[in-house]
């Protein structure tokens, strides 16, 4: 049976590190890596492992390779401070592991709490997250909304990965400042530009998406407030690339 290394990623996730270990208690190693964490998350990851390095932030992506590179097994379940292994999820590893994995890499199915509501509609379900995959076919990439690419097959299982990520609309609203920021910043790097007709369309689009094709509307006023902010992060992004590309096209006139 394939030994497993589950590796976080951490800064400033004193009010869940804990939480997020002991879902993993039991894999045979922890390792995680933290990167200059200003509270006690780096203490508290202590209590649960030994395996804890402090390292200075280096991209989301390149912060993960390391972690699997520290690994002292090939076989890697990446988790977020603010994820849960439910026993469920765990068992099917397990069974997965102990019956010789056929594929390179497993998606897993993610579910969202929010506003005391867990999110089974819109685009944030099942999102599934390629988190569980064997180091030596495969490494994360990408800056915004980065994963794993593997060389050889995916699977997917079936039991959910839980998640939290957010406390309050205000901390979503400062989640998508930041990530669509660099989701912009991203397309631009990509020659990508954006129009009045496409700022207008896409957000349009993502709400009409989200809200009736995906089925935001069974999660009442929850699942509405999830579809209007999920397409206010398209118009952010597409907003912010517009802007960009005005400061570019000045630029060359001076």
């Amino acid at each position: 049976m394939p030994k497993l290394t589950v590796t976080v990623i951490t800064r400033d996730e004193a009010a869940n590190i804990l939480a997020a270990l002991d879902s993993v208690a039991w894999a045979d190693e922890l390792v995680v890596v933290d990167s200059g964490s200003t509270d006690e998350t780096v203490a508290l990851a202590r209590q649960r492992t030994d395996r804890v390095l402090v390292r200075e932030w280096s991209g989301y992506s390149a912060q993960k390779n390391f972690a699997a590179e520290q690994a002292s097994h090939d076989w890697i379940l990446s988790l977020d401070a603010d994820e849960r292994v439910t026993p469920a999820l765990a068992d099917e590893i397990r069974a997965l592991l102990d019956g010789q994995p056929a594929a390179r890499g497993y998606a897993i199915p993610r579910v969202s709490f929010y506003l005391g509501k867990w999110i089974r509609t819109t685009d944030w379900y099942p999102d599934h997250q390629l988190r569980l995959y064997d180091r030596r076919a495969a490494s994360w990439a990408g800056d915004v909304h980065e994963g794993v690419r593997v060389a050889g097959d995916v699977g997917r299982l079936r039991a959910e990965l839980q998640h939290t990520p957010y406390r309050d609309i205000s901390h979503h609203l400062q989640t998508i400042d930041r990530y669509t920021t660099l989701a912009a910043r991203q397309l631009q790097e990509r020659g990508r530009t954006v129009g009045m007709a496409g700022l207008a369309a896409r957000p349009l689009g993502a709400f009409l998406r989200n809200y009736l094709a995906r089925g935001g509307w069974r999660d009442g006023s929850v699942g509405l407030v999830v579809s209007i902010l999920n397409s206010y992060y398209v118009f952010l992004k597409f907003a912010k690339l517009w802007e960009l590309g005005r400061k570019e096209e000045a630029g060359r006139r001076q």
